[in-house]
């Protein structure tokens, strides 16, 4: 048995996802849109968006990747072009030079998965509407920034954060630049989001098509 101060495991994405729209059901019937951080929270946000009635898209981001450590964020970088700078960015040796670079590259990944996830028709537009922003967790916090950046830019009439864990620090990064922040859990001890689920398999690029071209 667990115990109440235990960290939850969820068994898979779905099951995460199953745990947020049951929070998140007084959004049900206001056709919520429900937007994915790719790759991942794909699965989460189609199963999201059917529970509450609402709509299926992606918002593209990526993360800007630490100099001989790839798997660390020291930012992130939006479709437009606007980027987040952590402030322990400059630590890991990312001068303006690297960060510039890391930029283009991550921008030529999002056109093409934009080219890719939506050939023949432009996103869903935000504006005026509940828009829910989902990831598998949130460990900087990074990309999650960069995603509600762009959508605020957008005019949503509210912008809702929703994750099943972060870390601490992430969900304090976050926090101020939603209109609310769903979060199921956020241990003091985070490592990884992986830890916090018994399957996390990786989502491919195929997966995510399907998905969006399967909403109608």
């Amino acid at each position: 048995m667990r115990h109440a101060s235990e960290p939850q495991v969820f068994r898979d994405r779905l099951d995460a996802a199953q745990q947020l729209a049951q929070r998140l059901q007084s959004y049900r019937g206001q056709r919520p849109l429900v937007l994915a951080i790719p790759r991942g929270a794909a699965p989460m946000a189609r199963t999201l968006a059917q529970a509450l009635q609402g709509d299926f898209d992606v918002v593209l981001v990526r993360k800007l990747r630490a100099p001989c450590q790839p798997e660390l964020a020291i930012g992130s970088v939006d479709e437009s072009g606007w980027v987040y700078l952590a402030p322990h960015a400059a630590g890991t040796g990312a001068g303006a030079d690297y960060v510039a670079a890391e930029k283009d590259r991550q921008l030529e990944v999002i056109r093409h998965r934009r080219a890719q996830y939506t050939p023949v028709r432009p996103p869903l537009d935000p504006a005026g509407r509940t828009v829910i922003v989902v990831d598998d967790g949130l460990a900087t916090g990074a990309t999650m920034v960069a995603a509600l950046h762009s959508l605020r830019q957008r005019h949503p009439a509210r912008l809702v954060c929703a994750v099943p864990v972060a870390s601490p620090q992430a969900l304090a990064l976050v926090r101020p630049l939603a209109d609310e922040v769903l979060c199921l859990q956020a241990p003091p001890h985070f490592q990884a989001v992986g830890q916090f689920y018994q399957d996390f398999a990786q989502v491919e690029d195929d997966e995510v098509v399907a998905l969006l071209k399967s909403r109608a």
